[in-house]
């Protein structure tokens, strides 16, 4: 078998997904391209451990817990955007800056008028 076919398709791959993350602003799209670069390294991981004739195969199982990972943080993931999106109403990434909620953040704010003068008793 030839490395070189399964070395440049991984490598395409991996391209798709660097130009996915960079140029989308919808986070479900980057989290598929993510999964592409992952992808890309499951297929370079068993890729060389056939070309190299590994007795243990530890490209194979490497390529288990990488898909392990994988799929934990796709379903991490995923619940983080539809919390976001239930809270703010978008999945747009440039949208998303703020960490916290503007409404609540204003809302955080101590009123001047309830805070105690200066050598005041507080009840």
């Amino acid at each position: 078998m030839h490395l070189v076919y399964p070395a440049v398709l991984a490598a395409l791959l991996f391209c798709v997904g660097v130009y996915g993350v960079l140029a989308r602003r919808n986070v479900v799209l980057v989290l598929m391209s993510v999964e592409l670069m992952l992808n890309a390294v499951n297929l370079n991981l068993v890729a060389f451990d056939a070309w190299l004739r590994d007795s243990l195969h530890a490209g194979q199982a490497l390529t288990l817990f990488t898909i392990t990972v994988a799929a934990a943080e796709i379903g991490l993931g995923l619940a983080i955007v539809l919390l976001v999106f239930r809270t703010r109403g978008t999945a747009d990434i440039d949208r998303l800056t703020a960490l916290g909620d503007p409404s609540e953040a204003l809302a955080d704010v101590p009123n001047q008028t309830s805070a105690p003068e200066k050598g005041q008793a507080v009840a």
